[in-house]
């Protein structure tokens, strides 16, 4: 018995999610069907290889991730399969893997062009539905990786952000704003230490424990679950607060 999880930005009103989940059905129907998200902005590539980041090493091996968040569908951009740490990954060649391919160990890639683990006829316009959902339904059912199409060693990388260290300050930025309006920073919660915190020229000041260290309403610095600095208002929403949003620049100034 394998894992999917399924990864979009479709909703859920328009069917298009319960679309692919059929086809998997059709082609696996012992697999574990688990939505991951189905609320990523649509075409946002950047949020959803941070979402994809926080939970695809969680699942145990053999599990089956597929990705869809898909500016590109009906262009030129390859579909990709993968092996990673153990996991498989469906998703389009944009980037999105980006994060998990940092993280792995070791990976394997392929282009998806063997027809016959493809739908019939291929939409130009839901390739959720029409390759990655039928090409993630085979890999669960025990089709090797191989047998989808020909190794790729070039997969899309998204450019993203480092944090700098000067005499001065860490400084770094936000590469992701949760639903809560949470700042996620590039800082790593190590570098967080040292001295006051400003997002941009607004002062937040130093790192806190917990959400109950300030009064609701107050803007906050503490290390969040994925280990890095997250910048936060308690009961409120950093983003709004601080008309800050992704790559606005943070700074922890070094004493």
């Amino acid at each position: 018995m394998r894992r999917l999880t399924l990864l979009t930005d479709f909703g859920t009103a328009d069917g298009y999610a319960a679309a692919m989940k059929g086809v998997v059905a059709a082609i696996c129907p012992d697999a574990v069907l688990e939505d991951a998200s189905h609320d990523i902005p649509p075409g946002d590539v950047l949020a959803a290889a941070w979402a994809l980041s926080r939970y695809w090493r969680l699942y145990p091996p053999g599990t089956v991730h597929v990705v869809v968040v898909d500016p590109g569908v009906g262009g030129e951009r390859r579909a990709l399969a993968a092996l990673a740490d153990g996991r498989w990954l469906v998703a389009p060649d944009n980037g999105v893997l980006t994060r998990v391919l940092d993280e792995a160990p070791s990976w394997t890639a392929v282009a998806i062009r063997e027809r016959r683990f493809l739908r019939e006829p291929v939409s130009r316009t839901f390739h959720g539905r029409d390759v990655f959902a039928p090409a993630a339904a085979h890999l669960a059912a025990g089709v090797a990786l191989a047998e989808l199409g020909p190794p790729v060693t070039d997969p899309v990388r998204l450019p993203l952000p480092a944090f700098s260290i000067t005499p001065a300050a860490v400084v770094g930025v936000v590469v992701h704003v949760d639903r809560f309006g949470n700042l996620v920073t590039n800082i790593p919660g190590s570098w967080a230490l040292s001295g006051p915190i400003r997002v941009g020229a607004r002062d937040v000041g130093r790192l806190a424990l917990s959400y109950s260290d300030v009064a609701p309403g107050e803007a906050l610095a503490l290390v969040g679950s994925a280990g890095v600095l997250e910048v936060s208002v308690r009961d409120g929403n950093a983003a709004a607060l601080l008309g800050a949003g992704r790559g606005a620049e943070v700074s922890v100034r070094r004493e």
